[in-house]
């Protein structure tokens, strides 16, 4: 179960304690704004009605306080969607409104879509807070965006049988329209009355077999803006007198200024301020305001700093690894647990010790964020950023700014890929940049106005925050036909939110869930024991697309495949039958479905490879979807190379066909990264050795193979794809080379086989 998964409602308020409580925009506020906006008008709603009881109990929406901020119907009888997620390429622009477009009986061609605001209004009803991450965009929003839309035909109908002198009954809806025997009208002529409508006491969802948009293939509402470079990110927001802001940050986490002369930096043309400025985990930095980025760029290089060492001087990779290791001896914390003392007679066993190393989001947007504070002396703020954690990100702006959170208008802009960067518990990069923006405004000669403040790819990069490092050691006992008899499995890895608002939600009896998920709830009925130490470090860590993932299962899904060689057996014919004994039948025939779809349409077991060609097969449920990888690899001079991939992926209803292998192509992508060599990120004498995509490569285009996805018909609520792609495919590539070269892999990312 992803990590994210455990957030409740309640449990998830505490995790937003920074954020407002009612920070959005009242509806006579949001309606007088969307007229002035957009032209047009606005449908009024109240608490939205309840469902039918046609979706199970489980995925019951709680009542969004103000639907009303989602839809507008133009005077030309289009729809603006306002979604209230970031999209940062996953394709929530065009897949929310493909959920509330079907329900309210849109033509396609009708809908437009926009990224909302900070606010109450658009807070995630299951966690409490606004926030992208946890692969949960449309499994969150499958019942709530089909409720709205719902809504807003039940009252369009309403007003145009009232117009017409007709029952409901004798009303239908097609196109953005209402119809009644020779009677047509457009949702933005009844678009007004509707408004004034009472809301219905309750609406019913289509049935599956009425969808005419959920499902179908549709294009990126944005595609074109994108094509065209005609999109504007974060980074490329322009205002009016706008300046640019750079920050030096200490090359130790933590680290402070000791001396600094800023005379040549002060000297070159464009360069407005130079000043002392706190940053994250309690250092300072030194900020430049000049009129654009490469004045700043140039004033930062000038600059002569000397510097206090933060918390992490000294530290180093290997001698954090020679500590995991020595912690691992000697485990703090039990997470399951089980007799093992059946190892003492076994027949065989294997001992595997498993190292992954820090790792970099590296989105290829780097991290930004603009303030205009000309109004913070009346108490006021503007923000444009692309973040992932909207609502919180606002508190902790205005707790810096020493405002009231909704008086702090945060815009949400696309996002050039986040990964879980944009996502950070202590909002690092936003308190940096309003603290940088506040100081700006007490400089000689400064001027109100909005600021953006820019992080380089080496400054994000060498700033952090990171996946942990991580070390596992697994020690399995078999009996003489191969079948295990003990696994023994410590894991030692840096906690994720301890310290952090989610630590009441995520942490239990000291145990992060994050670091053990993907193992706990295995399938494969294993006789284990799991044991766990969090040391603690100064290093900033986060979680990184999948979060825990990432490395349980590579760890399982590699042991399942050397488990089956052990014991004579095939790979998916020991997954099959080791599944077949799990008591949870609903799991398990997800699992099946996902594995054998990917078998058959791979040709796994049906046809032969080209000599020097293996098979390698790996299987992970993440995010409440499981996604099963049939890779197809050779050697070339030592390094993998990937001739096709094959998924078969169970995420229940899929909503949008394009985006969801887009999806699972983007996850497959960014998990290869993780065995590419030169992925990782090493610390020497406290510092990141790293500090771009040339010596932390990404995957190129010569590393990607073809990829056919094929998903599992179902038309169960969604689960999530964001993340579920990424796991798997490490372990597949993995197995897929032991049978090449007779070596099992332990550490990422992976070292030449030459």
């Amino acid at each position: 179960m992803a990590a994210f998964d455990r957030l409740s409602a309640a449990s998830a308020s505490s995790a937003a304690s920074a954020a407002p409580a009612e920070s959005g925009l009242s509806r006579r506020a949001w309606l007088q704004l969307s007229v002035a906006a957009g032209g047009g008008l606005l449908i009024g709603f109240g608490a939205p009605p309840q469902a039918e009881a046609a979706e199970p109990a489980a995925a019951a929406p709680k009542p969004l306080p103000q639907p009303s901020a989602f839809v507008q119907i133009r005077p030309d009888n289009t729809v603006e969607i306002r979604v209230n997620r970031l999209d940062f390429g996953q394709g929530a622009l065009t897949a929310l409104p493909m959920l509330l477009a079907e329900e309210m009986d849109l033509d396609w061609s009708q809908v437009r879509a926009s990224l909302a605001p900070a606010g109450a209004a658009y807070k995630d009803p299951n966690f409490g807070i606004q926030m992208t991450g946890g692969s949960t965009a449309i499994a969150h929003s499958w019942p709530h965006y089909r409720q709205i839309g719902a809504t807003a035909r039940a009252v369009l109908v309403q007003a145009a049988a009232a117009q017409w002198g007709v029952p409901v009954s004798a009303c239908r809806t097609e196109a953005g329209q209402v119809i009644a025997g020779t009677r047509r009208a457009s949702y933005a002529s009844l678009a007004e009355a509707a408004a004034k409508q009472p809301l219905p006491a309750q609406v019913t969802l289509k049935q599956a077999a009425d969808f005419r948009i959920i499902g179908q293939p549709k294009g990126r509402l944005d595609a074109a803006l994108t094509a065209r470079g005609e999109k504007v990110y974060g980074m490329d927001l322009r205002l009016p007198d706008m300046k640019t802001a750079l920050l030096q940050h200490a090359p130790t986490f933590g680290g402070k200024v000791a001396s600094l002369d800023a005379t040549a930096a002060r000297a070159i043309p464009g360069v407005l301020a130079v000043f002392e400025t706190p940053t994250d985990r309690g250092g300072s930095g030194v900020a430049i305001v000049a009129t654009g980025y490469w004045a700043a760029k140039q004033a930062r290089d000038a600059l002569k700093v000397s510097w206090k060492d933060g918390p992490a001087a000294g530290l180093s990779t290997a001698g954090l690894f020679a500590r995991f290791e020595e912690e691992a001896r000697a485990p703090k914390l039990t997470a399951r647990a089980h007799d093992v003392s059946a190892a003492r007679g076994a027949a065989r066993s294997i001992q595997a010790s498993f190292r992954f190393p820090y790792l970099a989001h590296t989105p290829m947007e780097p991290l930004n964020a603009t303030f205009d504070l000309s109004e913070l002396a009346q108490g006021k703020a503007t923000v444009w950023a692309g973040s992932q954690f909207q609502t919180i990100d606002q508190g902790a702006i205005a707790q810096t700014l020493g405002l009231k959170p909704e008086n702090v208008t945060l815009n949400t802009m696309p996002a050039g890929g986040g990964f879980g960067r944009r996502a950070v518990p202590s909002s690092d990069y936003l308190r940096e940049a309003a603290a940088l923006a506040k100081a700006w405004l007490a400089q000689p000669g400064a001027k109100p106005g909005p600021v953006k403040v820019m992080w380089s790819r080496e400054d994000d990069v060498q700033g952090g925050y990171y996946r942990p490092m991580h070390l596992h050691r697994v020690d399995i006992a078999l009996d003489a036909q191969g079948r295990p008899l003990a696994w023994d499995h410590v894991i030692v890895g840096q906690s994720l939110v301890t310290g952090t608002p989610f630590e009441p939600v995520l942490v239990k009896n000291g145990i992060d869930h994050t670091m053990t998920e993907g193992v706990v709830e295995n399938l494969y009925g294993l006789p284990m024991r799991l044991r766990v130490t969090h040391p603690e470090l100064p290093i900033p860590v986060l979680w990184w697309r999948s979060v825990g993932h990432t490395h349980t299962a590579y760890v399982m899904e590699t042991l399942a495949d050397e488990l089956a060689h052990a014991a004579g057996q095939d790979p998916v014919a020991w997954r099959l039958a080791r599944w077949r004994a799990a008591p949870e039948p609903a799991r398990l025939a997800r699992h099946v479905a996902a594995l054998e779809l990917a078998v058959k349409q791979s040709g796994y077991g049906q046809r032969k490879l080209p000599a020097g060609q293996a098979w390698g097969v790996a299987v992970h449920e993440s995010f409440g979807s499981v996604v099963a990888y049939v890779v197809e690899a050779s050697l070339v001079e030592g390094r993998p190379k990937l001739h096709r991939v094959t998924a078969g992926v169970h995420a229940n209803t899929i909503v949008n066909p394009l985006a969801a292998r887009a999806q699972i192509e983007g996850g497959m992508v960014y998990g290869l990264a993780m065995t590419l060599p030169g992925v990782a990120i090493t610390l020497k004498d406290g510092r990141v050795e790293q500090t771009q995509f040339s010596d932390y490569p990404p995957p190129r285009l010569s590393d990607v193979p073809p990829i056919d996805a094929h998903f599992v018909p179902s038309d169960a609520p969604p689960t999530g794809l964001g993340e579920p792609g990424t796991p798997p495919i490490a372990p597949a590539v993995a197995n897929a080379l032991a049978v090449l070269s007779g070596k099992r892999l332990r550490e990422l990312p992976f070292a030449s086989l030459a």
